[in-house]
């Protein structure tokens, strides 16, 4: 299977709210990009792919909540959680540069720790 990701995941466990059919849905990330994000949610409340979800997220660091829309690019069912893979359609353009940056800085973090383990 091919992987159609635009942006570079970085892995992100955080519960958030999202919104399916203007319904606040709880939910826990897997990754994170400035492209999209991997979670899992309840089964039954998770939207089908092609779907639209509303995402409000809290970025560690942030002072302002992250919204964005979201389409259901593919949903992986389950008998207690449902994975959803979602590629954000819609974000404010400040709330775009705020999740770059944060995807940016967290994978260079993480390369260079990886980079000193590897010296060391």
């Amino acid at each position: 299977m091919q992987d159609r990701r635009v942006g570079f995941r970085i892995p992100f466990e955080v519960m958030f709210t999202s919104y399916v059919r203007d319904r606040p849905v709880r939910a826990l990330s897997a990754d994170l990009s400035d492209t999209g994000i991997g979670l899992a949610t309840v089964a039954g409340r998770a939207p089908e792919p092609g779907g639209v979800v509303g995402v409000e997220l809290e970025l560690p660091g942030a002072g302002d909540s992250i919204w964005a829309r979201g389409e259901v690019c593919h949903a992986r069912p389950g008998d207690l959680a449902s994975g959803l893979g979602v590629r954000f359609v819609a974000m404010a353009r400040a709330h775009a540069r705020l999740l770059r940056d944060y995807v940016i800085e967290s994978r260079r973090s993480h390369l260079g720790g990886l980079l000193a383990r590897i010296r060391a």
